[in-house]
């Protein structure tokens, strides 16, 4: 990995992770509201997750990893999960994508290390 693309990585890793970690709070939070609350919430999470796959798009175009694709996957199961309205599902889905996006930033971590910039 180039030291570039490295930072780059690194940058939209950290970005993302704590976007994924935000949302999954949100659907947790999202099975102890009531019936009436949870179609307002489910229209928020929605949204937030369009959001991640959107990012996720930008990160494959500045900062190439291979892995942004099986996020963008993730990401978009757990869309379908909501879609579905079975919300709690798609927590699976967020976690597999929370777990690749950490595999990028300690990657770049590493290049960066390797290369005396931290």
């Amino acid at each position: 990995m180039e030291v570039k693309d490295a930072i780059l990585a690194f940058s939209q890793s950290e970005k993302i992770k704590s976007s994924i970690i935000w949302a999954s709070q949100a659907v947790e939070i999202f099975a102890s509201l009531s019936e009436e609350e949870k179609a307002g919430a489910n229209k928020i999470i929605r949204a937030v997750i369009s959001m991640i796959g959107h990012e996720i798009s930008l990160c494959k175009k500045s900062a190439p990893h291979a892995l942004w694709a099986e996020i963008q996957q993730s990401v978009d199961t757990a869309m379908v999960m909501i879609d579905s309205n079975v919300t709690p599902e798609s927590v699976y889905h967020l976690t597999q994508a929370l777990s690749k996006v950490t595999s990028i930033g300690q990657q770049s971590l590493t290049c960066l290390k390797e290369n005396d910039l931290i």
